[in-house]
């Protein structure tokens, strides 16, 4: 089997990436959370804890390739409650036989099969979640901010009294007006530029964490399709055994006799 670290591997080296890129950018990056920081640290808490989980889907690969070795270097009789957790139906099939050769029918394959690839689809529902809720946060933060920058450019507006001919009072009150729809502005725009980009970063590993299924998946199949000796009736595997085949001489001369 493959080590799936190389995934990992690929994942830390692409944050750290986006780490250097972020270091170069602190000091806007810093600007634009603080015009929003109650949603944008909401939108950073989520971040890490996406990448935690995008990493701990690649990590679980390990003990269910680490069965998988054990079961092929000899040892017999591994029990159901050491199985995996992806691996546990298998496990089932598999319990009190060697690793050499061992008899499955195709749709008992095919079902075994299934039901890994369900549980690797299952678990990473999860991950794909966290990238629709940073979208979500980002959006949200977006129209918060836009609903404050509506209400402060009515309030300029109706604050507007050019009756007296001052346009230079006029001038400056809507000067000190508009600060704080720019401020509106600020906190819709910050919260979309964290909710998309952490999305985007969220994407890339869950596909690196997508292609370590993938890959930990069709190994599993190439090695079942090659040490299983597949039947399609067990009845006709019993007739057409050497014992059995036997047994039936011996009668059919019995008879002549």
């Amino acid at each position: 089997m493959s080590n799936m670290r190389h995934y990992l591997m690929l994942m830390i080296i692409y944050l750290a990436i986006v780490a250097v890129v972020c270091a170069f950018l602190f000091v806007p990056l810093k600007t634009a959370f603080m015009n929003n920081w109650g949603f944008n640290l909401v939108i950073l808490f989520a971040f890490f804890v996406g990448i935690g989980i995008n990493m701990y889907q690649v990590l679980r690969l390990e003990p269910e390739i680490n069965w998988m070795k054990i079961y092929r270097t000899g040892d017999i009789g591994l029990s159901v409650a050491e199985g995996p957790r992806f691996l546990k139906s298998l496990a089932m099939h598999l319990s009190g036989t060697t690793k050499r050769r061992f008899s499955l029918s195709a749709l008992s394959l095919q079902t075994v099969l299934e039901g890994i690839r369900g549980r690797l689809d299952e678990s990473r529902e999860i991950s794909r979640y966290m990238i629709g809720l940073l979208i979500f946060l980002g959006l949200l933060g977006t129209f918060w901010g836009l609903l404050g920058t509506i209400g402060a450019v009515a309030n300029v507006i109706e604050g507007l009294q050019v009756g007296d001919g001052d346009f230079a009072a006029v001038f400056i009150n809507l000067k000190a007006g508009l600060l704080k729809p720019m401020q509106g502005m600020g906190t819709a725009f910050s919260s979309s530029l964290f909710g998309l980009g952490g999305s985007l970063v969220l994407g890339f590993l869950d596909l690196q964490a997508g292609h370590a299924q993938n890959r930990f998946f069709d190994e599993l199949e190439e090695w079942l399709s090659g040490v299983t000796q597949l039947i399609d009736n067990p009845e006709e595997e019993i007739e057409n055994s050497p014992n059995n085949r036997n047994l039936s001489q011996n009668s059919n001369e019995d008879s002549s006799c």
